[in-house]
C-alpha cells in the first residue's frame, strides 16, 4: 500500500522544471541557472521567439547567450504549419530545454497551441526538460492565460489617458485565452511589482476557475521544481494571491470581493508550497 502511494505521488508530478521569469533583463545568475538545470554543458536549449515580430533576431541573441554558458541552442522561429512537421519534430528530439522569449503571448499560443511541438514540449516536460519563458514566455506558462487585454478600461469611468489600465478589481473584464497549462492549479502574471498589476491578477483570481495566482516581478524567476514546490530568485519578488479558501460574493455581482484571501510577498531565496498554501522559507531578498 505504501509503495503504491508513493509510485501514485511520483506520477503527479512532473519530472522538469519550470523556470518563470518575470520579464525585464535577466540578471546573469539565472540565466546561468537555467542552463544548469537544463544540463549546463550538456544542455540542448531552444528558443522560440515567435512571441514578438523581432522575435528571429532576439532569439539569435538569447540563443548566443545561453551557448556562452556552456549550452548548445539554437533559435527557432515556426509558423503552425512548421510545427506539424517531421523536420521540426526531429530537431527537437533531443533538447533539454526551452526557452520562450517576451512579445505577445497569444502570437505564441497561436504558433504552437494544438501542434505537434506543443505535445513535444509537454512530453519534454513530463520527461525531465527545463521550460523556462520571460514575460509573454512567462504567461504561456498557466491556463488560464492572462493576455494583456480588459474588456472595460477603468469601468464606468473611462480613463482619458491610454496608460491607464487595469484600474478596476472587476468581473468580466480581464480577458484570458488557454496557456500551455504546464504550471497546474495556478495562474500567472509578470512584470508584476514593476508595472502595478496586482488589479488584474486578483481580478483573475476571485473570478476563478483558478483561485491561485503569482505575480512575478521583473529580473525575477519563479521556479517550479519537480516535487512541487516553488522557490522563488533574482533581483526582486513574487506575490502570492491565495483565494482557494477565500469567501467570494455571488457570481451576479459586478465588483469582486472576497474574504480570507492570504497574500505572501516572497523575495529571494523564498520557498512556497502550493499544496498546502504554506511559505516554508521566507527568503532575505
Amino acid at each position: 500500500m505504501v509503495i503504491r502511494l508513493i509510485l501514485l505521488l511520483l506520477a503527479v508530478h512532473p519530472k522538469g522544471t519550470l523556470f518563470i521569469v518575470g520579464g525585464g533583463p535577466q540578471p546573469p545568475a539565472l540565466v546561468k541557472h537555467f542552463v544548469e538545470l537544463a544540463g549546463g554543458t550538456h544542455a540542448r536549449i531552444v528558443v522560440f521567439g515567435m512571441a514578438s515580430s523581432d522575435g528571429v533576431t532576439t532569439g539569435v541573441e538569447k540563443a548566443q547567450e545561453l551557448h556562452s554558458y556552456g549550452a548548445e541552442a539554437f533559435n527557432l522561429f515556426i509558423t503552425p504549419a512548421e510545427a506539424n512537421t517531421d523536420s521540426v519534430i526531429r530537431q527537437l528530439s533531443t533538447i533539454t530545454g526551452v526557452w520562450f522569449s517576451g512579445g505577445d503571448q497569444v502570437k505564441l499560443m497561436a504558433a504552437l497551441r494544438g501542434t505537434r511541438v506543443d505535445s513535444l514540449i509537454h512530453a519534454k516536460y513530463r520527461a525531465g526538460a527545463v521550460i523556462a519563458g520571460t514575460s509573454a514566455g512567462a504567461a504561456v506558462m498557466s491556463t488560464p492565460m492572462i493576455t494583456g487585454d480588459e474588456r472595460r478600461r477603468g469601468g464606468d469611468r473611462p480613463p482619458t489617458d491610454s496608460n491607464d489600465i487595469f484600474m478596476t478589481i472587476a468581473r468580466g473584464n480581464i480577458v484570458t485565452a488557454s496557456g500551455f497549462g504546464l504550471i497546474e492549479g495556478a495562474v500567472v502574471d509578470q512584470h508584476f511589482i514593476r508595472r502595478r498589476r496586482n488589479n488584474r491578477l486578483l481580478s483573475v483570481v476571485l473570478e476563478g476557475p483558478v483561485h491561485l495566482g503569482v505575480g512575478i516581478d521583473e529580473s525575477t524567476a519563479l521556479i517550479v521544481h519537480p516535487d512541487g514546490r516553488w522557490s522563488v530568485e533574482g533581483a526582486s519578488a513574487a506575490v502570492i494571491y491565495d483565494a482557494r479558501h477565500a469567501r467570494i460574493n455571488a457570481s451576479d455581482a459586478t465588483a469582486l470581493g472576497a474574504a480570507g484571501v492570504v497574500v505572501d510577498v516572497l523575495p529571494a531565496g523564498s520557498t512556497f508550497d502550493p499544496s498546502t498554501g504554506r511559505v516554508l522559507v521566507l527568503g532575505k531578498g
